[in-house]
């Protein structure tokens, strides 16, 4: 099974990271997606800072309750409907099932799709930083874990969740401009480009 393999229409697909920046600091609300371990939630807190957008994380604030409990999904659908009525917010969550009412709010879509050894590393990473404890944009009392079932929901993220993603941008967000950040240094540029808080 290879990375990256399903992909966005290329008319959809925003590949010059100059101009991915322009976007970024003209849109007032944007969506960040992608695999666990990726750096989503790095990212989205760094762009909030920027610009001062309002930072929604679909872990904390939507899916979770604490101790890894699930919300109801009807709830979850009301959480998302209200918050995406606010002027300026980043959105750091992938959550397929949500696309349709997420997706005609946004202004511009950041995929942080990584390849899955990274997102492996990266989520291994998070365990070591914060074991023991709740991370920031996680729901509290979900304290951080790591387990086979979700090291496989990693490695299997590109052939199971990624057609279910450009399915839904496809049909909820087709003219909605995607940025796919591919590698960290990738990212590294983007935040270069965008600069630092004000």
């Amino acid at each position: 099974m290879m990375d990256h393999k399903v992909e966005l229409p290329p008319r959809q697909q925003l590949t010059d990271l100059k101009k991915a920046a322009e976007h970024i600091r003209a849109a007032r609300r944007i969506l960040v997606i992608g695999c666990s371990g990726g750096g989503k939630s790095t990212l989205s807190l760094k762009i909030a800072k920027r610009f001062g957008l309002s930072y929604i994380s679909v872990d904390r604030d939507v899916y979770w309750l604490p101790g890894w409990v699930t919300r109801d999904r009807v709830e979850q659908r009301k959480i998302i409907a209200s918050r995406i009525l606010e002027q300026r917010w980043i959105m750091d969550g992938t959550n397929p099932s949500s696309l349709d009412i997420r997706l005609p709010r946004t202004d511009f879509v950041v995929w942080v799709r990584m390849p899955r050894r990274l997102c492996i590393s990266g989520a291994i990473s998070r365990w070591a930083k914060w074991i023991g404890r709740t991370r920031p944009e996680m729901a509290p009392g979900c304290i951080e874990k790591i387990d086979l079932e979700f090291l496989r929901f990693i490695w299997t993220f590109e052939e199971k969740f990624a057609p279910r993603l450009v399915a839904g941008i496809a049909a909820h967000g087709p003219e909605v401009p995607v940025l796919q950040l591919k590698s960290r240094r990738q990212m590294r540029e983007l935040l270069d480009l965008l600069g630092p808080p004000d």
